[in-house]
């Protein structure tokens, strides 16, 4: 006689599901063990269990204990990635970062401009960028040629002044990047500035950063920290 499949499906459910300790490796085996012995007892003399059928099953027993085994060690890596990202993350508490986004932020002090920062992101390298600043009404208040610019991550500034001479009113500006090769479009990111202000725990484990008023944040969505 063999085990049932529906015997060994509500094993190997057990052994696959998400343990709390409850059920070890140890405790599947002496379960599964019970099992084949009363099987074995109650079998019939006249149709007994084979050497063939008792060896696989008593292989199954152990594919059953290795998946336990592994999500064991799979619970402890994730358990560690899941610290060592709320480490990474509350390191980033005050500083300022590079995020998705076309926002520029004008303000004033000492009679000056003050602006964010702000960048972008090549997929690959241009022969040419242009980035444009236009204000609330949409309208191109200053613009730059960057000219040729490698593969990758470019954080860039703005003094607040004006293609006309002027200096630039306290608001939110807009920034426009586009790029080329060979007169071909390349793949641009604009990215702006973000404070990161604390860190959020989600209910899965994993960490994300508070920017405030620009939302949240993953960490691989940090395009870069300045």
């Amino acid at each position: 006689m063999v085990i049932g499949d529906a015997t060994l499906a509500n094993i190997n459910a057990s052994a696959g599901s998400s343990q709390t300790g409850t059920d070890s490796a140890a405790e599947l085996s002496t379960q599964f063990l019970t099992l084949l012995i009363a099987q074995m007892q109650n079998q019939d003399p006249l149709n007994p269990t084979s050497n063939a059928d008792l060896t696989s099953q008593l292989a199954q027993i152990n594919t059953v204990s290795g998946i336990q085994e592994l999500n064991q060690t799979l619970s402890s890596v994730t358990s560690q990635i899941d610290a060592s990202q709320r480490l990474q993350a509350s390191s980033l508490i005050g500083r300022g970062v590079l995020v998705e986004g076309d926002r520029i932020v004008v303000g004033e002090a000492d009679g000056e401009a003050v602006t964010t920062p702000f960048g972008f992101s090549l997929d690959s390298a241009a022969s040419d960028v242009r980035v444009s600043i236009l204000d609330a009404a949409g309208q191109e208040v200053q613009a730059y040629d960057l000219g040729a610019q490698p593969t990758g991550v470019h954080s860039l500034s703005w003094d607040g002044s004006t293609a006309s001479g002027g200096v630039a009113e306290a608001g939110s500006y807009r920034v426009v990047i586009s790029a080329s090769s060979d007169g071909q479009a390349v793949t641009v990111t604009a990215l702006n500035y973000a404070y990161v202000s604390g860190v959020i725990t989600a209910g899965s484990g994993a960490s994300r950063l508070d920017l405030g008023t620009a939302g949240d944040a993953a960490l691989d969505e940090i395009y870069q920290i300045l």
